[in-house]
């Protein structure tokens, strides 16, 4: 009655028939369970190889998150530019010469570079092995650094308290100031809102306007959360810096390239202040672009090896489960055979080896994937609060599903070889067959 059944079930049609036919999925199952623990090491392999793929491409996108985490804030299409010596005499100068960039320069590559989309001066404070920080009996030592309002725009500083230095503060050489983090907690009390406070810099009084957190492990000039910020103006009268410029940063226009704004800016200091146009030291420069592409062409090599390390893991599994299927349909001799006297055809049967091991190989990847990202989970928790280079380890939605995907391509693959070995089997000499 059973193998009448069992024929029933063969003649019924190919995968979609049998798709829905319990009798099928109940043959299945007790062929894999029949021999538990040979299931379990078969399919251990598969579920290690997709437990590593998971946890790589998870621990892959943390070091990507970190890398990227590192540059958030910056605009990705900025530079920025600062002289340095000569290296070549030039119209009657020597090599070795000193120059500075200056006030007037701004103007003139603003309008003669159209390119630019933003362009802020920033000036450096020294930062004092004595505290040069005092707020009452608080003091620190901390940096300083004069800026136009757009570097906000250029890097974004996120603020706690207040506001950012406007063009009013600009015009006006307003004694106002943006402090960091550590500066506020070291001046201030815990929860204190410092906006309208004074603060002495350098023996110099300035009111706090606002409060900024860090964004960004960039630092131009010092760590962001260390550092005092001034209108460019006010710094440059409040210190005596005339009208020199530290450093310039640089914004390229929406869909222009930033190293072309970059050569641009170099060709016009250099022509402006009558440096050799061959003259390759002499313009100091910075592109993030350059620095945000090798952190793309590097998470995309990452990517693709992990992707080669996982795959190859889980084909050798794939093989593991070929390998125990072959045993299997040797096992299985004469159960196929009489299958085969009773109707059954090649399709039904390499149908039914292929089913068998591509639901060995889901249980097994399905197993390895809740594993995977369960740890990835736990691990992101641990991560939460820190400032690890490594941040939120996860996989994707599409990443699971092309997990699943491939875990049946590999089942099919697995299945394929023993299915067409039970092919060849033949009824009369299967039946005989007592192993």
């Amino acid at each position: 009655m059973e193998n009448n059944q069992s024929a029933k079930t063969t003649r019924s049609g190919g995968w979609a028939a049998g798709l829905f036919d319990l009798d099928r999925w109940q043959e299945i199952w007790q062929t894999i369970t029949h021999n538990k623990s040979r299931s379990v090491l078969t399919a251990f392999g598969v579920f290690w190889g997709m437990f590593m793929l998971v946890a790589m491409v998870g621990a892959g996108q943390a070091l990507e998150n970190g890398m990227m985490s590192g540059i958030e804030g910056f605009a990705t299409n900025s530079c920025f530019v600062s002289n340095e010596l000569t290296s070549e005499p030039y119209k009657g100068f020597k090599k070795g010469r000193s120059w500075f960039i200056e006030n007037a320069d701004i103007p003139i590559m603003e309008n003669n570079i159209p390119e630019i989309q933003y362009i802020s001066p920033v000036l450096f404070g020294g930062r004092s092995e004595d505290k040069n920080v005092i707020r009452g009996e608080k003091s620190g030592s901390f940096n300083s650094k004069g800026v136009y309002p757009n570097y906000n725009l250029i890097d974004n500083n996120k603020l706690s308290y207040g506001r950012f230095i406007n063009d009013i503060d600009t015009e006006g050489k307003r004694k106002v100031c943006v402090i960091g983090e550590r500066v506020y907690e070291t001046l201030f009390n815990k929860g204190e809102d410092p906006v309208g406070k004074n603060i002495q810099l350098n023996g110099i009084y300035f009111q706090v306007i606002g409060v900024t957190r860090k964004t960004t492990n960039v630092n131009i000039g010092g760590n962001a959360e260390e550092t005092i910020i001034l209108p460019f103006t006010t710094m440059q009268q409040a210190f005596n810096q005339g009208n020199r410029v530290h450093f310039l940063a640089i914004t390229a226009d929406p869909n222009i390239k930033v190293s072309v704004v970059e050569k641009r800016v170099k060709e016009e200091l250099k022509k402006i202040h009558n440096i050799a146009p061959t003259d390759e030291t002499a313009v100091w420069s910075m592109n993030l672009e350059d620095m945000f592409t090798s952190f793309l062409y590097l998470g995309i090599g990452i990517g693709i090896l992990i992707w080669v390390v996982g795959l190859g893991t889980l084909t050798a599994g794939g093989i593991g489960v070929s390998n125990i299927m072959l045993v299997t349909v040797r096992e299985r001799t004469k159960e196929i055979g009489i299958k085969r006297a009773l109707g059954a055809t090649p399709r039904n049967i390499i149908t039914q080896i292929m089913t068998e091991s591509v639901v060995l190989t889901l249980i097994a990847g399905i197993a390895g994937i809740m594993l995977g990202v369960g740890v990835l989970r736990v691990v992101g928790i641990m991560l939460q609060n820190t400032d690890a280079f490594f941040k939120d380890p996860q996989v994707s939605f599409t990443v699971a599903i092309g997990a699943l995907f491939i875990l049946v391509i590999i089942g099919l693959f697995a299945g394929y070889l023993p299915a067409r070995r039970a092919m060849q089997i033949k009824a009369i000499e299967a039946i005989r067959d007592e192993n």
